[in-house]
This record gives structure tokens, C-alpha cells and sequence, in this order.
């Protein structure tokens, strides 16, 4: 993996770890639904200045329309559904853990899928990182209020799985920018039947909560996806989603930073464990040469 890609996904998982407080925060103003609408719904907005600002397509081929479609609908619709709904009734700490079992179902839909495979190397250093996150969430007091909609969670982390294999056959004619907004687009259509009653919802909500809605839009889904797909781009899906488990790393870090939430040893101990797991898996298997997008 090439050092700009490693510089992407750095910024990727500050940018994703960032979305956990903010659907916390947004929960207190508005409903999951809404709150999946809206944020789809300022994501989708932002798309079209940036698509004119960088000269892309603003439309994909007709052939492809359904396929960004389908794959829009399982990677954001069903991922973003079920993780709102999920995180009204678990706990921040649990929710990172369930989601860190992304990787794995990453590694295993890209076999089924495509027979690509993670050799045992892979496999040891997600075990590790997978050990990590749980030691963070033990020292943040999670364990023991896993919640039954805690199913929801794992639906989210499995539909992450699919959405990273899914996606990548479009980056040999499309670019990662163009990628992402039209399966953006494509999953913002089925969260329209929740449009009634979105404008008095937003009436209603605390401006927190509107910002909330704002920077989910803008910050973890327009950027941190599009940065998502140009590291799929250039990489194997296993490679790329492994860097999930520096996600509860760096919301601690981030709580720690905003919120003043003194991490336990334990929890720092669990950090340390999943960085340990993460270069396991990245020294496991050599990427293959990425997919080259047809010229704009």
C-alpha cells in the first residue's frame, strides 16, 4: 500500500471516528429516520458543487444507474438505517466493537465474491486489532448493556462489508468522486418515504442536534466516503476496511481531547493491542495494482 494511500486513510478514520458522538448527539433532536434522511439529504447537496468544482460527470451511464442503485441501498440506506436505530439503544463503546467485526466480514464476502483471500497473517492481525477493540470497550465499561438491538449494529457492519467489495468493479470506468456521489444519490431514494414531517422535525430540534445533522452530512459521509473510495480504489477491500480498527482508537483519543474523558489503562492498553493487529494485517498481503479509472 503506497504511502499517500496510508495518508488517505489516516484522514478517513479521524473523519469516520468523528461520526459516533455526532449520531449521539443528533439522536437527541431528531428520530433515527429523519436523522438518516437528512444526512443523506445534505450529502447528496454537497455532492453537486464538488462534482462541478472537479469537473466530473454529473450522471452515471444508463446501464449503471440500477447497479449504484443496489449498491447505494446496501452500503448507506441499510448501513445508516440500522446503525441509528441500533445506537438509540447501545452504547457508544459496544457499537465500536460490533461495528470492528467489519474487517472480518470484509475479508470473507471479498472470498466468497471474488475469491480474493487474506492469508493466516491477516486473519492473526485481525484476531489481534478485533482483541484490542474489545479491551478499549471492557475499559470503557460497556460490557454488560449490550442491548437485543445490538443485531442492528452487526446488520450495519456486515452491509460495510458488502458496500466495500460491491463497489469496486465501478471504479474501472468511473472516478472515486463520481463513485461515491451516485451511490450516495442511489441510497438517499429509498429514505424519501421518510420525508414527511422532516421540516418540522428540524423546526423542533435543537441546534446541536441541526449541526449534528450538517456535519454527518458533510464531514463522514461526502468527504470521508469519497476518501474511502479512493483508497478502495487503489487497494484490496480486506486492506482498506482493516483500518476500521482504528476507529475506536481514535474516538478515544477524540473524547479524551473534546470531552475530557480520561481513558483507563486498560482502554489505552486496547489501543496500543489494535494499532499491533492493524500492522499485522497490513504486512500480510501485497496489494495488487490498484484499478485505473477511465480518463475524465
Amino acid at each position: 500500500m503506497s504511502a499517500g494511500t496510508f495518508v488517505v486513510l489516516g484522514f478517513l478514520v479521524v473523519l469516520w471516528a468523528s461520526a459516533f458522538p455526532a449520531i449521539k448527539i443528533g439522536l437527541e433532536g431528531y428520530g433515527p429516520a429523519h436523522l438518516t434522511l437528512l444526512r443523506h439529504a445534505v450529502a447528496s447537496l454537497a455532492f453537486v458543487p464538488l462534482l462541478l468544482v472537479f469537473r466530473r460527470r454529473l450522471w452515471p451511464e444508463r446501464r449503471d444507474v440500477a447497479r449504484f442503485v443496489g449498491v447505494g441501498v446496501v452500503g448507506l440506506t441499510t448501513y445508516h438505517l440500522a446503525l441509528n436505530f441500533g445506537e438509540v439503544h447501545v452504547s457508544a463503546g459496544a457499537t465500536s466493537l460490533i461495528i470492528a467485526t467489519a474487517p472480518v466480514l470484509t475479508a470473507l464476502v471479498a472470498w466468497w465474491l471474488t475469491g480474493e483471500r487474506l492469508p493466516a497473517l491477516g486473519w492473526l492481525g485481525s484476531a489481534v486489532a478485533f482483541g484490542g477493540v474489545a479491551l478499549i470497550v471492557l475499559g470503557d465499561g460497556a460490557v454488560g448493556r449490550i442491548h437485543p438491538a445490538a443485531g442492528l449494529v452487526l446488520v450495519s457492519a456486515s452491509a460495510t462489508a458488502f458496500f466495500a467489495v460491491l463497489q469496486r468493479p465501478f471504479f474501472r470506468r468511473y472516478r472515486p468522486l463520481e463513485v461515491t456521489a451516485f451511490l450516495t444519490w442511489g441510497g438517499t431514494l429509498p429514505l424519501l418515504v421518510f420525508a414527511p414531517g422532516a421540516l418540522a422535525a428540524i423546526a423542533d430540534a435543537p441546534a446541536m442536534a441541526t449541526l449534528a445533522v450538517v456535519h454527518l452530512g458533510v464531514v463522514p459521509s461526502a468527504i470521508a466516503y469519497t476518501l474511502f473510495a479512493i483508497a478502495l480504489s487503489r487497494a484490496p477491500a480486506p486492506l482498506v476496511t482493516s483500518f476500521l480498527y482504528l476507529v475506536p482508537v481514535v474516538s478515544l483519543l477524540l473524547s479524551w481531547w473534546w470531552l475530557g474523558e480520561v481513558p483507563s489503562s486498560l482502554t489505552l492498553v486496547g489501543g496500543l493491542v489494535a494499532v499491533v493487529g492493524l500492522a499485522l494485517v497490513q504486512r500480510s498481503k501485497r496489494p495488487r495494482a490498484p484499478l485505473a479509472p477511465r480518463p475524465a
